[in-house]
């Protein structure tokens, strides 16, 4: 099971019984919060020498930091893992062993504050569900550090503005984790929004879900952040934004189920419409229950598309004229990565910062919005 059931032990809460006792632990959480602002940190934005690496913790170590993150980190130039929060001991020696991290840089998610005491560690990666990233977000900037998020940025926008403004008041950068941004196939669909090579964007369509057979899991639970428009939805939601280059005026929203014994609280599967002030229509959807990944954008004068946009590797498209978008790079995460590495090292504006997952988030929440109403939500 997932790493937060660790967590929830920890807070000595049984995770096996209720959602009720699910809903306890999320807002436990708020105690952590306080212990580690107690004291206000007037941290200033260390410059770290482009010959030294960043060191990086990794807060969850569930599939993404298992699988993905922590192989990533072995291929990056600017940073290495060091340091791990877990809420799983027998995970502690497996780590140690695998990629050498020091007694003195593992924690728990009651000691993850005292991380501010540890100078090889610049920078907290928050890996935990979705419910959980603005109370560690926050641990993690009150410690000095700088805070890489995983998206979707947090549930609500109040949660996303806690964070920004604990990274502020403590001089540290917030990043969040939209590795597509950093991806080049996708980053070309991102200039052409505002070169226009194929004249104006009529039309966006954008796909991303899977089937997920799991029946008991944080992706089910309201409180935690489950459901396919945050967990999937911000893909096709970030990329009607990026390629068109403009902010969305109004959405309308539906949700719909093949599986109601398991998504009693969030949804299956979303589709929603994004309307622009240039005349750009977004036809959105997205699932937990099937599986789609595609992006196309129509101009006036052509088209151009990515399929897949947003798995793990293999990114390519074309356009209407025959150009290949097929660009390489051996790894998304360790791109993404050394990019927020560099952008802490030069002290320059990181790639995607909060403010950016703070966008897709109103959005989430007025299509959550629209679905309850039945009815069209202007932005």
């Amino acid at each position: 099971m997932t790493e937060f059931r660790i967590v929830v032990r920890q807070a000595n809460i049984n995770m096996k019984t209720t959602t009720r006792s699910r809903r306890n632990f999320v807002r436990k959480i708020a105690s952590y919060t306080a212990l580690a602002s107690a004291s206000d940190s007037l941290f200033a934005n260390i410059i770290i020498p482009r010959q030294r690496k960043l060191g990086v913790a990794l807060v969850g170590l569930g599939y993404y930091s298992t699988d993905l993150l922590a192989p990533a980190l072995q291929r990056t130039n600017h940073c290495e893992l060091r340091g791990i929060v877990t809420g799983s001991p027998h995970k502690i020696p497996v780590w140690q062993k695998r990629y050498g991290i020091k007694d003195s840089s593992v924690y728990n998610y009651q000691t993850m504050h005292k991380i501010a005491d540890n100078d090889e560690i610049d920078a907290i990666y928050i890996v935990l569900p979705t419910g959980l990233h603005s109370a560690y977000s926050i641990i993690a900037a009150n410690a000095g550090k700088h805070v890489w998020c995983e998206k979707p940025m947090a549930r609500t926008v109040q949660e996303c503005e806690s964070m920004i403004d604990a990274c502020k008041k403590n001089k540290v950068k917030l990043s969040i984790g939209y590795r597509m941004q950093h991806e080049p196939n996708t980053q070309t669909l991102i200039r052409w929004s505002s070169e226009k090579p194929y004249g104006r964007i009529s039309k966006v369509v954008a796909r991303a879900g899977y089937y997920d057979g799991r029946s008991n899991h944080w992706k089910q639970d309201k409180e935690l952040g489950g459901g396919a428009m945050y967990d999937m939805g911000v893909y096709p939601l970030n990329a009607s934004r990026y390629v068109t280059g403009e902010e969305p005026i109004s959405v309308t929203a539906r949700h719909s189920t093949n599986r109601p014994g398991i998504y009693t609280e969030v949804d299956e599967t979303t589709t929603f419409t994004l309307k622009f002030p240039g005349g750009t229509i977004a036809e959105c959807e997205t699932s937990l229950g099937k599986g789609m990944n595609e992006l196309m954008v129509t101009c006036e004068d052509g088209w151009y598309g990515l399929s897949p946009f947003q798995a793990y590797g293999g990114i390519r498209g074309r356009t209407s004229d025959g150009i290949s978008l097929n660009r390489h790079i051996p790894n998304q995460q360790a791109r993404q990565m050394d990019d927020n590495a560099l952008a802490i090292k030069n002290n320059e504006d990181v790639l995607v910062p909060g403010e950016e997952g703070l966008k897709d988030i109103k959005v989430v929440e007025a299509v959550y919005l629209s679905a309850a109403k039945s009815e069209s939500i202007k932005l």
